[in-house]
């Protein structure tokens, strides 16, 4: 006997998105496989949804529910309890769907039992539909190092995998997708379909619009995860400062605000909660001098040789100086902390994130980083060529990403069998853009002088508002 149950429930989560729900829903209601259930969650509109929803309610396999504003999260779960279906996929109600995406990944879910989750590549549009990106993501049947998730919409999933996990964790509010991610790929497989199977539509109301909110969001998750799952490595900041003892360009003791520009470093380790001590290692006495003055106990101060602190030595003979004055006095730590100067504006938190990186996804090393989208290219000898084209077709494996924030964790067990600060299992964190700003010139120092200058004022507003 044919189980009655519907291979797919496609859920439309929807909040005042009149303007596009028609077109999500047709986008379910034509596609080459019919053998799904579709539940359109009106998450409390105010706008025309509802009379457009409504249209499609005499539909035998379309179920509508009209709900007050619950968030995200919450109507997840609601899908989750409503759906008949053997696998479940979120459309966001102002994207939609090419025509065959259902049959392609449910196949590959049918076909795979080891397999929880299933995504594909996906085409970017503007406001009016017309195509502006292709996103091809890497083969994840190859894939060793799961830190890039899958889109949160339009990822097909297998339901008793997700009811098995809770379903959603209703006191994220933002970054689901990534939080079900991190959780599924412990337990299950996971594959990606390098088809662009759905339309994802980016204008003024994306959610995704604040970088700084997204990255925050994903950083708590991670965190939480953690703090839940993993015993806790202990960690060392290690802050190298060369000092105008052998670098006559050293800004280190240059005022931003009303403090000098190594206090911006040294505080944002000292308020990390994975950095257990933090250690400034410089040849400059003055360096030193104003580390012991400002900071007493809290900060250990290591005198450098000059010879370590030129500019064509390596960093690595600093660390091992560093690390030899454990060796008699206390425990080395499980991992360093690497942080320059010049980043001010990379905070506590980016510690921290970078530490849990480390230890959810079991790297050797994580660097801070900021994607590159445009274009690049080298010369030839005979003009240009484009290395990699910046708005027409991504490809993951070809992505670029450059260093930012001063900041590099390293397991130490991986530096002192290597004798590298570089190579291994290397993890990401991505910073913002303030956050990756680097000091290396008047027109950095500027623009810093300004972000400082704008949040005085803005602290100023709050506390008289």
């Amino acid at each position: 006997m044919k189980d009655a149950s519907p291979a797919v429930t496609v859920y439309i989560a929807n909040h005042n998105y009149g303007r596009y729900i028609e077109q999500a829903i047709e986008s379910v209601l034509n596609q080459t496989m019919q053998d799904f259930e579709l539940i359109v969650i009106d998450d409390g509109s105010t706008d025309d949804s509802r009379k457009i929803v409504e249209r499609y309610m005499d539909r035998p396999n379309v179920l509508a529910i009209f709900q007050h504003n619950k968030g995200l999260t919450v109507t997840n779960n609601i899908a989750l309890r409503a759906a008949t279906g053997r696998h479940i996929m979120r459309l966001d109600a102002d994207d939609y769907l090419d025509e065959n995406a259902l049959q392609v990944l449910c196949g590959v879910l049918e076909r795979n039992p080891n397999i929880g989750l299933v995504f594909p590549d996906y085409y970017v549009v503007d406001e009016d539909g017309e195509v502006r990106d292709v996103i091809r993501r890497y083969d994840f049947g190859e894939a060793t190092l799961l830190d890039r998730p899958a889109h949160g919409a339009c990822t097909m999933i297998r339901c008793a995998c997700l009811r098995e996990l809770g379903g959603y964790d209703e006191t994220v509010r933002m970054q689901d997708g990534y939080d079900l991610w991190i959780r599924l790929i412990e337990h299950y497989g996971v594959r990606n379909v390098n088809l662009p199977l759905f339309y994802y539509r980016q204008h003024s109301a994306s959610l995704t619009r604040s970088e700084e909110n997204l990255l925050d969001a994903r950083a708590k998750i991670v965190r939480k995860r953690v703090r839940q799952e993993r015993a806790g490595l202990t960690g060392t900041a290690v802050i190298p400062v060369r000092g105008r003892a052998t670098d006559p360009h050293s800004t280190a003791l240059r005022k931003l605000g009303m403090k000098p520009l190594i206090d911006w470093t040294i505080e944002a380790a000292l308020g990390a909660a994975r950095i257990d001590e933090v250690v400034v290692s410089s040849p400059d006495e003055g360096i030193l001098a104003h580390v012991v003055r400002t900071y007493g106990s809290r900060v250990i101060t290591v005198q450098r040789d000059r010879r370590l602190a030129r500019l064509n030595t390596h960093l690595e003979d600093t660390v091992q100086h560093v690390l030899d004055g454990y060796k008699s006095s206390r425990p080395a730590p499980d991992v360093l902390a690497l942080l320059h100067v010049e980043s001010p504006f990379r905070t506590s938190r980016h510690v921290d994130t970078a530490m849990d990186m480390l230890e959810l996804f079991e790297t050797d090393r994580v660097v801070a980083v900021r994607p590159e989208t445009d274009t690049f290219y080298v010369h030839d000898g005979s003009g240009l060529e484009p290395v990699r084209q910046g708005r027409t077709l991504r490809l993951e494996s070809e992505e670029l990403f450059r260093a930012a924030g001063d900041l590099e964790i390293v397991r130490r067990a991986h530096f002192e069998a290597t004798r590298s600060l570089s190579g291994g299992r290397t993890g990401h964190i991505v910073l913002d853009r303030r956050a990756a700003l680097c000091l290396l010139s008047d027109w950095d120092w500027q623009i810093a002088e300004m972000l400082v200058e704008h949040d005085g004022a803005r602290i100023s507003d709050e506390a008289t508002g």
